[in-house]
């Protein structure tokens, strides 16, 4: 889990694909990698790999969503995240940690003959290195969809470009762009549609959702600030570990009762050891911002092709047949004020 888990306190929306027609998305790049390298996979958890064994799930995932949101209309720019501030270490590491130990297990699982508990393990123990990125820039290029690499934040990023009108709503499965500022975020929309369950051995239905600020806000009660605050007690990338015996309920009635941390007498000692004006700054003021006017571009067919079939042994027949698809719905080269317009 990355980002705060508000559980379900926060209103959402189940939405349709198609209900996004028209819409453009700031694209969280590392948590969608993320998800389609952790996805696509073999039975036993191995990744889709070249006739060279590079992997390329993640191209897969990549080429083929993006096939599919952009024949509904959906615009998109990928933002990637840049240096972490210093208050994020920790995390990091927690999660370098739990990558390792998932991929012991994943081995041990291997070694008994456990296909189900082996997928489970290669799901978690999921890496992302600095070649897939590269390499899923290039192909984003050659589809003609901008990327952003931001200073910082990826999605503090994306949710300044949401906040200005850059872009309609961030696209991510974290909730840390309202915390951003984002006026609307919306999720499960690079991973919906029927899912299987390797540990359950079941299939369920990932639906998009759709989340407002303004709504979160009201159904509260709360400012930004607070918002803020209660993620904090639940426990935020800047302090993982949140707080003993809080979970989303508590942490709204203390907000609710005491309107903000300083004031929760009952967790003085607590937060005293948490800089927790410091995790404010980062999420009201947001880390350094790239100013950026992104530009949509024309498929290059020649480039996917050698890209996807002659560097990375993809199938002939589904790429000309998705190009195709591509050749009839993604826009010319315009900026987004004309899109608008």
């Amino acid at each position: 889990m990355m980002g705060v888990d508000f559980g379900d306190i926060l209103p959402r929306e189940k939405i349709e694909l198609e209900s996004l027609s028209g819409w453009t998305l700031a694209v969280d790049g590392y948590n969608t990698l993320y998800q389609f390298l952790a996805i696509i996979r073999g039975a036993d958890g191995t990744h889709l790999r070249d006739s060279s064994g590079r992997v390329t799930s993640h191209l897969s995932g990549l080429f083929y969503r993006n096939v599919n949101l952009m024949e509904l209309g959906i615009r998109l720019v990928y933002v990637f995240d840049g240096k972490p501030p210093e208050m994020k270490a920790v995390e990091i590491e927690r999660r370098v940690a739990a990558r390792r130990e998932a991929k012991d297990q994943y081995l041990r699982a291997l070694q008994a003959g456990d296909i189900v508990q082996a997928r489970k393990y290669a799901e978690a123990s999921t890496v992302l290195k600095r070649d897939m990125v590269s390499d899923a820039k290039l192909l984003l290029d050659a589809m003609g969809i901008p990327w952003v690499d931001a200073p910082s934040e990826g999605e503090a990023q994306a949710s300044v470009m949401a906040s200005e009108g850059t872009v309609n709503a961030v696209a991510s499965q974290d909730h840390d762009s309202l915390l951003f500022g984002a006026p609307v975020l919306v999720r499960n929309v690079t991973i919906s549609g029927r899912r299987k369950l390797p540990s359950k051995g079941i299939y369920i239905n990932v639906q998009p959702e759709k989340i407002v600020l303004s709504e979160v806000l009201s159904s509260l009660s709360l400012t930004r600030e607070q918002l803020v605050d209660l993620a904090i007690l639940l426990g935020t990338d800047f302090n993982p570990d949140g707080f003993e015996g809080i979970g989303p309920a508590r942490a709204l009635k203390l907000i609710r009762t005491h309107g903000r941390l300083e004031d929760v007498t009952e967790l003085k000692e607590e937060l005293s050891k948490v800089d927790y004006m410091a995790i404010r700054k980062i999420y009201l003021e947001a880390p350094a911002i790239r100013d950026v006017k992104p530009v949509w571009r024309p498929i290059d067919r020649d480039r996917l092709i050698s890209f996807l079939v002659k560097e990375h042994s993809f199938s002939l027949e589904r790429v000309q047949a998705a190009i195709a698809r591509l050749e009839k719905s993604a826009p010319a080269s315009e900026t987004l004020e004309k899109w608008f317009g």
